[in-house]
């Protein structure tokens, strides 16, 4: 990024001959981020200021991004289903946190999962960290739902998945409308939770406890 004489930015970028190490991807986020805040004529001086490129960078890279490295992906673990149970697995309220990719503000929310096993069950941790890796990544929610029942649905080798995600958006509340009342909600059904007899269960399950 180079300044010009009439006060126009020229930004120029090389696709990277091969793949960023994540202290290269630090180093060239703080600098553009570097960039950003004089635009926006923040003093890097500051004491307060003058570490905060690093900060947003690592924390881009280390943290709330950490999804877009596919080696991060869970290694799911799973267990033989020997006492043959038959009704629905489902792990509630688990606490999820994304960016939106349209924005890059926060979307805080809750997912909630259920599965009926084939042969296959995983502990219910590894739910927790499904959400989590799909998640940090830019999302949009939609997508986000679909993206953890597909996953599931090939981990446990079985069509009888339902993802449910409630989730509020700072797109929607600190910008633009400025809303902050409002959730959105995003269900995702396969299999047997396309019955409407499953699904019922599955909504009264999520719902029965959460009064």
């Amino acid at each position: 990024m180079t300044f010009k004489s009439d006060n126009t930015i020229s930004v120029t970028e090389e696709k990277p001959a091969r793949k960023l190490t994540n202290k290269e991807k630090i180093d060239a986020i703080a600098n553009h981020f570097s960039s950003i805040m004089k635009i926006l004529d923040l003093d890097l001086n500051d004491d307060s200021l003058k570490d905060t490129p690093r900060r947003v960078a690592k924390m881009y890279v280390e943290e709330i991004f950490e999804g877009l490295d596919d080696s991060k992906i869970p290694n799911i673990k799973k267990f033989e289903n020997s006492f043959d149970y038959k009704g629905i697995i489902l792990e509630k309220n688990i606490s999820l946190f994304s960016l939106c990719e349209h924005h890059f503000v926060p979307i805080i929310g809750k997912a909630h999962i259920g599965y009926f096993a084939n042969k296959k069950i995983v502990g219910l941790s590894k739910l927790n960290r499904i959400v989590n890796f799909f998640s940090k990544k830019p999302q949009v929610q939609e997508k986000l739902t679909v993206q953890i029942v597909d996953f599931l649905k090939k981990e446990l080798e079985t069509e009888d998945v339902a993802c449910i995600i409630d989730a509020q958006h700072l797109c929607v509340s600190m910008r633009g409308i400025k809303d902050v009342n409002s959730w959105t909600t995003t269900a995702e059904y396969s299999g047997k939770f396309l019955e409407s007899n499953f699904k019922n269960e599955f909504l009264q399950l999520i719902v029965g406890e959460n009064k």
